[in-house]
């Protein structure tokens, strides 16, 4: 009898065990997040706070741009997660090399906020005799440095300076063209601009990227015109030209444009 006793009464181990599953859990209280939020959505929600936040303007940027055309149509330039940089799109560049022409020989061009190099390259790629490029962020000009040795692009200089200080240096009527695109927020726009304006030839380029459209009256005081401009989403493309020497023209099939701007 004791035997049989001693096998029907539970362990106090077993008893806890078999007490905790006949509990029922509490439900959730109404109005509470875990009231509404399921198992998975929680999981999620709890996975994703654990990674560290990415700002937008950076997680936003593509990762490689392509050159549009030329020697290296179609070759792609890596673009680094930095903040502030934002390469000129597609439709962008290509409207502007449009303006320009497919062919820049014996053309020299300095990108002065270089980033991505998409618009340095892209020039150089379209026959350019020379181009500069200035970078300050070093990682991004050791892309560029690495862009350079696998295309075998030999008419890039690439310079890891400050921009604005290397142009307030360099000697005037320098370039025939000036791509200024600076880092998105900064209060480079004017003094870059003012210059660009000095280092270009008569009659000569400079492509402005703001946030806003320059007015002619904005830009006279600099010798400049604004030769052609177009908006893209947030981005005004202005493509300004150094009032000279009128023979000296852009390609020969200018068309009205041209003559406005010469005339203006």
């Amino acid at each position: 009898m004791a035997s049989i006793i001693s096998k029907s009464v539970p362990k106090p181990k077993a008893a806890a065990k078999v007490a905790a599953k006949a509990e029922p859990k509490a439900s959730p209280r109404f109005g509470s997040r875990a009231y509404t939020e399921s198992p998975s959505v929680k999981k999620a929600r709890n996975k994703v706070a654990d990674k560290p936040p990415v700002a937008p303007d950076v997680a936003s940027l593509p990762r490689e741009v392509r050159i549009i055309g030329g020697a290296w149509k179609r070759s792609k330039l890596p673009v680094s997660l930095l903040p502030g940089l934002r390469p000129t799109p597609d439709r962008v560049r290509e409207t502007l090399f449009n303006w320009l022409g497919a062919d820049l020989g014996g053309w020299r061009c300095l990108d002065a906020f270089a980033g991505s190099g998409a618009l340095g390259f892209e020039a150089a790629s379209r026959g350019a005799t020379s181009v500069v490029l200035l970078e300050r962020e070093i990682r991004q000009a050791r892309s560029l440095g690495e862009s350079k040795l696998r295309l075998k692009a030999d008419m890039l200089r690439i310079e890891a300076t400050d921009a604005l200080s290397w142009m307030r240096r360099c000697a005037p009527e320098s370039f025939e063209l000036v791509f200024i695109d600076p880092p998105f927020g900064s209060d480079l726009l004017g003094p870059a601009l003012a210059a660009a304006a000095r280092l270009v030839v008569p009659q000569g380029f400079i492509y402005l990227e703001a946030a806003h459209a320059y007015t002619a009256e904005e830009v006279a005081p600099l010798g400049l015109s604004v030769h052609r401009h177009f908006r893209a989403g947030m981005v005004h493309a202005h493509l300004l030209q150094r009032s000279g020497r009128p023979e000296t023209a852009l390609r020969g099939d200018e068309g009205d444009d041209y003559t406005a701007a010469k005339t203006a």
